[in-house]
């Protein structure tokens, strides 16, 4: 068995193999809101979803994979994180995260510095998680930059999207970063739009070569893109009046695209969310008054702002991330739970693997890409033993753009390496 699964593997990551596939027999989860989808068949050809469902027929020829007892979901999309920018948070060297000693701000755009070989990556790939939403981080400004798409494939390039959003920092955190209070957070915001706006009509005069001025030709060029809807802007803000005072920003620049980030007061605000059409990247599980900004905090953040009808999508902001980012799934699921709590608002099933799936990728405009089984997205496409919300579940199988990749990592490795430990004359590394 064992050795067929490699065969499969290999003749589907070669690209003169057959290239439709026909995955049949297992429960289906499309990503998209729907419920599961007893004894369905997915299948995709050259890389995109040709039709998911019950009933499906079987193309001639197509590479056929038995999943009965098994489960075919959407590929998971990491809502927020620094994937492939950063090895080791404690470690200067290896983080490109965040560059609080430069002079730009918005013009910094991450995708060049994206690492495919970064050990997390092949981590959460093996955790279900097949496409990422990477960010820099806010350190020197409250715009940190250009934050890119990216896929969890075994290849050497992982770019999606660049320049798919800009990422700023307000509340607590902008305050800080602006000089210290919120006020000095949105003079700065709307000042370096306005000097944005003033580098569109004379850029032969503009002023920004100085190491002291605030806006480079580069941030004012990043900023023309999102104040004409070219590029979203993705805003962490999570007291309910921060919110607010975000979805006001439309009125003077009606071009914006908002997206808003943490928002775990979010609830408190949720038909004004909707009514503006701005989607949340949800802070998944906030419960506690961590912060003055978060005094409102509830499980039923997510399950009242879908009530609602914001399109959310979840993530690990402000959560500790160190067991990685396919967390996710176990926090969909707790979404799951929390609907049979009296008094909770939680979501069904199909609703909670959307915020995994096709949420975050409709958050930023790419659920006609990526983040579901319908046709004509990308094929990210994973194969479960379980329920992929249920802790005990583990991925058997991932494809992402229709190729099979590699079901193993540095971890598994060191797993495998150690599991039966045997004394020896030198350590294992000299052998």
């Amino acid at each position: 068995m064992k050795r067929a699964l490699l065969l499969l593997a290999t003749v589907l990551a070669s690209p003169a193999a057959a290239q439709t596939v026909a995955i049949t027999g297992g429960t289906v989860a499309i990503g998209d809101g729907s419920a599961p989808i007893q004894n369905g068949t997915v299948v995709f050809r050259d890389g995109r979803i040709v039709a998911a469902g019950a009933g499906v027929p079987v193309p001639a020829g197509a590479t056929l994979i038995d999943a009965a007892g098994k489960w075919v979901a959407a590929g998971m999309v990491a809502g927020f994180t620094d994937m492939g920018l950063v090895d080791a948070a404690g470690v200067g060297e290896s983080n490109d995260a965040s560059a609080g000693s430069s002079p730009f701000a918005a013009g910094i755009d991450i995708a060049p510095a994206i690492n495919p070989a970064s050990i997390a990556i092949a981590n959460e790939r093996l955790g279900g998680i097949t496409r990422a939403i990477v960010s820099p981080r806010a350190n020197g400004s409250i715009f940190a930059g250009q934050g890119a798409v990216i896929d969890l494939g075994a290849d050497a390039d992982p770019i999606t999207r660049a320049r798919a959003f800009q990422y700023v920092e307000l509340g607590e955190e902008g305050g800080r970063l602006a000089g210290g209070s919120r006020p000095a957070a949105y003079a700065m915001l709307r000042d370096l739009l306005a000097q944005a706006q003033d580098y569109r009509r004379t850029p032969a005069a503009f002023d920004g070569r100085g190491r002291d001025s605030l806006l480079k030709r580069a941030d004012a060029q990043a900023l023309l893109d999102v104040l004409d809807g070219r590029t979203r802007l993705l805003v962490h803000a999570e007291r309910a009046s921060d919110i607010r005072s975000v979805l006001g920003l439309v009125a003077t620049y009606p071009g914006l695209k908002l997206v808003l980030l943490g928002a775990t007061e979010g609830w408190m605000v949720a038909r004004e969310i909707a009514a503006a059409r701005v989607p949340v990247i949800a802070a998944a599980l906030a419960d506690l008054p961590a912060s003055f900004e978060q005094l409102a905090a509830t499980e039923s953040n997510v399950g009242r702002l879908r009530a609602a009808g914001v399109e959310v999508g979840i993530s690990t902001v402000g959560a500790n991330d160190a067991p990685g980012e396919h967390v996710l799934a176990q926090f969909a699921g707790n979404l799951v739970g929390i609907a049979k709590v009296p008094g909770h608002t939680g979501l069904s099933w199909g609703e909670a693997f959307r915020t995994v799936a096709a949420g975050p990728a409709g958050a930023i405009g790419m659920d006609a890409e990526i983040g579901s089984l319908r046709p004509g997205r990308r094929a990210d496409v994973v194969i479960w033993d379980g329920d992929p919300l249920e802790l005990s579940s583990a991925p058997t199988q991932v494809f992402i753009d229709g190729r099979a990749q590699p079901m193993g990592s540095r971890q598994t490795r060191l797993r495998d390496r150690y599991l039966q430990p045997q004394e020896d004359a030198l350590p294992k590394a000299y052998r």
